[in-house]
């Protein structure tokens, strides 16, 4: 146990100097995560079967050109889209969420800054320098951790478009 004792004080360290903002940073971080992942693993793994249950189901019609038809291909799509697109907006809100929680973390470190400059002045530099921590360390997680998830965003939007597009290419109307 004692080569695990290093890294768990240098976090334990990090989020004692961040402040309680940085548990909800990281509560929020790990959501996110955890949504990526799950469509990461949805696009790789659930979405091919949940296409071919579609395809074979639009092959089995006779009838591909008339009103009702269409209608049906129409509702075939809709449900892959509904399907690829699932937990997308949330991802990009929690995304959105991170720098703003981050904020305000920089704002409770400045109020610490605030008030110990009311209480001992401003000759105290070391109780001041607890609270510029308090401040830039929020900051600088949440930017992180938006960040992080910002590529992951963005890839999977074009990968939920691309397979709505696959699958409306291969529903065709004959």
């Amino acid at each position: 146990m004692f080569f695990l004792e290093a890294p768990f004080i240098a976090i334990r360290s990090f989020f004692e100097a961040g402040g309680n903002v940085l548990w909800g940073i990281f509560a929020v971080t790990m959501l996110m995560w955890s949504l990526i992942i799950e469509r990461v693993w949805f696009f790789r793994s659930v979405l091919p079967a949940e296409v071919q249950k579609r395809k074979a189901e639009w092959d089995a019609r006779t009838d591909r050109r008339s009103w009702r038809a269409q209608r049906i291909r129409e509702l075939l799509i809709s449900e892959i889209k509904t399907e690829a697109r699932r937990y997308l907006k949330i991802i990009q809100v929690l995304m959105v969420l991170l720098p703003l929680m981050g904020l305000r973390g920089t704002v409770t470190g400045m109020i610490q800054v605030f008030n110990v400059m009311a209480i001992a002045g401003t000759s105290n530099a070391r109780l001041m320098a607890g609270g510029v921590s308090a401040a830039t360390i929020p900051t600088m997680a949440g930017l992180v951790a938006a960040l992080s998830g910002y590529y992951f965003a963005g890839w999977l939007q074009r990968k939920a478009d691309d397979e709505i597009k696959q699958v409306a290419d291969l529903l065709v109307s004959e």
